[in-house]
């Protein structure tokens, strides 16, 4: 249904007279303005979707998928920022635990100077050495490596003679970097979901991200197990459940080394499938590609790599109407079939396969069954079937632990994802470069149309309210009430922007009809994701879907299909300036809270955006990756931002245009001192036409004054 659907859907139900003999409704015709984000992700992932479906119908040769294979490798590597040096792995053995047919040391290692990994080593004690060797990557369980069905998985694994090392993955188990209280693992809202997110988000603003940090450690541990003098190194595998599926995945992608892998419900649903639910399967920072779709890049281009290597892929089947969306296997079973395709065509047919479990979301006593007589077969080329699981014992959390405090932190001291994050934006130049915003942005300039008026009705006092609509993106609306006096002046049109939204001071007697009984033609709009553009409700189970629902996942939506949702909404405020500068209006913008941001932006790269007025805004991108427990939205984050610019660089580069900035606050939401703006706005100021307050003043009094 397009954005118009309402108006075709009035004039179709409720103006059909050859139906029903009734006129044609009389009303507003208001377009569907929840439709508009939604719609406008679906295009983005249409375009996606083709896109990889041309370049996966060209590899009919061998030559052709050994092409591909080199584009995913080299794709991936780029879009998570690179890899860096390898260093010294300074392994250690701390403990160990003498069980029936094996022990197992508990050991830790660096796999970047002083990120400490720690692990648990499963070493046969029957057999003859060297044993084939098995990473096991970790699902997103809080207590990392001791989660009971992943104990169970590693001692049957290496009961059957298996060599194997199960690490904690970034904010699991004794790698909590953001401790709670007494009793509670970590104090961030989703555990171990939030410990990837909240400090992947801040990666991207300093060009990296928490893919790059999880799937190093990836490649480190499997450094630690191909080096170990038990292990056969031509005998190496990597499996995983859940985001240690996905992990599995991505270390597919990249390292040679491994003879087959087994993928227990990894994240195998495409961003950019073909029946797309907004905002997209978006997940943990780490499973989330930036940029990818406008490159025909998606999480099952993962396993391209790999072939013709075995590769087993399960799924649980119950998870499409609960840890996943529909598309899961709607769009999973498909795209398995053109992998397998690929397999034939390199003559290893055989070598892929599809099982699954209809259990819900875990690695079930099933599917560590599967994965079993998977690695007997494919690193040990036996024939015999395990059909019982026996003799696993899961220890207590502390006996696995490399650590007195369960904490790699408190006992090694060190890096982690946030001190990292920081050290390397130390390292990002601060020069600002006017011309790099809009690529950063991804920004899609608008058509300088004029706003339609839907209907215009009297107030108060002689002000006209107009109900508006202005074009933005193709297929985007934006709704707006413009309060015009009764006698305009010549003064700027001020164009007003609260994430509260346009209905938040409509009435007679508040901030608009005041300031149009003052003389100031307002313009009130909604931006997409704000007011009446919020998206409306997708599709699939109800508890997938509302977790979904947040302006956060909306952001990864835009940001894996190449179109930031800062820069959509730098795109909406360039159509609403045009629009409203028709006629030879200047306009004076002012914007509050979570649309500072995109209001800077835009004034940077409008020069007919004359005055502008932030009031409560972000200071600064470089405050949110020197801040650990920030409080600020990734709607406004700008990948590589801070290789390029920062705001106050963008505020002080308006010059010669009046910029006020009101109550700056930092990344934890603090209002800054005015000593402190000063500091942080000092270019400006010197460049004498930017001004700060101490105070988010969004009163009458200060708003008319930037239209003076």
């Amino acid at each position: 249904m397009t954005v118009s659907s309402r108006r075709s859907f009035l004039g179709g139900a409720l103006g059909a007279p050859a139906l029903f003999g009734q006129a044609q409704f009389p009303g507003t015709q208001y377009s569907l303005y929840s439709r508009c984000l939604p719609d406008y992700l679906r295009r983005l992932a249409a375009a996606a979707y083709q896109k990889r479906q041309s370049a996966l119908a060209t590899l009919t040769t061998p030559a052709a998928v050994k092409a591909r294979q080199a584009w995913v490798r080299r794709t991936l590597i780029s879009i998570i920022g690179g890899f860096p040096e390898k260093t010294p792995l300074n392994a250690r053995t701390v403990a160990s635990l003498q069980r029936s047919g094996y022990r197992v040391e508990n050991l830790v290692y660096e796999s970047r100077p002083a990120f400490h990994v720690p692990a648990n080593l499963y070493i046969p004690t029957v057999g003859k050495p060297p044993f084939p060797a098995v990473l096991f990557q970790l699902g997103h369980s809080g207590n990392g490596k001791a989660y009971e069905s992943y104990q169970r998985a590693c001692q049957g694994l290496v009961k059957l003679g298996f060599l194997v090392l199960a690490f904690d993955p970034m904010g699991q188990g004794e790698r909590i970097y953001y401790p709670g209280v007494p009793g509670q693992r970590s104090r961030l809202e989703g555990g171990a979901d939030g410990e990837h997110t909240t400090p992947g988000m801040q990666m991207l603003l300093a060009g990296t991200s928490s893919t790059q940090l999880q799937l190093w450690d990836a490649v480190r541990s499997l450094d630690y197990l191909a080096s170990h003098p038990l292990a056969d190194t031509t005998r190496l595998a990597s499996t995983g459940q859940s985001g240690g599926g996905t992990l599995t995945m991505l270390l597919c992608a990249v390292d040679d080394r491994l003879k087959t892998a087994a993928v227990f419900s990894g994240n195998t649903e495409n961003v950019a499938c073909k029946d797309f639910l907004p905002p997209g399967s978006t997940d943990d920072a780490e499973q989330d590609f930036v940029g990818s779709g406008p490159l025909g890049f998606d999480r099952w281009d993962l396993f391209y790599p790999f072939a013709p290597k075995p590769m087993l892929i399960s799924v649980s089947d119950k998870d499409s109407f609960g840890t996943y969306s529909p598309n899961y296997l709607h769009d999973g079973w498909p795209e398995f079939q053109k992998l397998a395709g690929v397999y034939r065509v390199l003559g290893a047919a055989e070598a892929v396969r599809w099982v699954d479990t209809p259990l819900p979301h875990g690695l079930s006593y099933d599917s560590r069954l599967q994965l079993y007589n998977w690695m007997l077969r494919h690193l040990n080329g036996e024939t015999r079937t395990v059909s019982e699981e026996t003799g696993t014992a899961p220890e207590p959390d502390a006996a696995l632990c490399v650590t007195a405090q369960a904490s790699t932190v408190a006992a090694f001291g060190g890096e982690t994802p946030f001190t990292l994050t920081k050290a390397r934006a130390a390292t990002l130049p601060r020069v600002a470069k006017d011309a790099s915003l809009e690529k950063l942005l991804r920004l899609e300039r608008p058509a300088a149309t004029p706003a339609k008026v839907l209907k215009s009705v009297p107030s108060a006092g002689g002000v006209s309210v107009e109900a508006l609509e202005i074009a933005s993106a193709p297929g985007v609306v934006l709704p707006a009430w413009r309060f015009v006096p009764r006698q305009a002046a010549a003064a700027p049109v001020l164009l007003l922007l609260h994430p509260g939204g346009r209905n938040r001071a409509w009435h007679q007697g508040e901030l608009c009809q005041r300031l149009a009984l003052s003389g100031v033609t307002v313009c009130a709009a909604d931006l997409r994701g704000i007011g009446d553009l919020a998206p409306e409700f997708s599709g699939g189970a109800p508890g997938y879907t509302r977790s979904h629902q947040s302006e956060e996942d909306y952001a990864w939506g835009s940001l894996i299909l190449g179109r930031p949702l800062v820069g959509q909404r730098v795109t909406d405020i360039l159509a609403l300036a045009a629009a409203l500068r028709q006629g030879g209006r200047q306009v004076a913008l002012a914007a509050f809270g979570a649309l500072a941001v995109p209001a800077v932006c835009a004034a940077a790269l409008d020069p007919g955006i004359a005055r502008l007025y932030v009031a409560g805004g972000l200071s600064s991108f470089r405050s949110l990756v020197e801040t650990q427990d920030y409080r600020h939205s990734l709607a406004d984050f700008i990948p590589g931002v801070l290789g390029q610019t920062d705001l106050p660089e963008l505020v002080a580069g308006l010059a010669p245009r009046t910029v006020i900035i009101g109550g700056a606050v930092d990344a934890a939401g603090q209002h800054h001192s005015l000593p402190s703006m000063n500091e942080i706005y000092s270019a400006g100021l010197r460049g004498g036409h930017v001004s700060v307050r101490a105070e988010a003043d969004w009163s009458e009094e200060l708003l008319r004054s930037l239209c003076l």
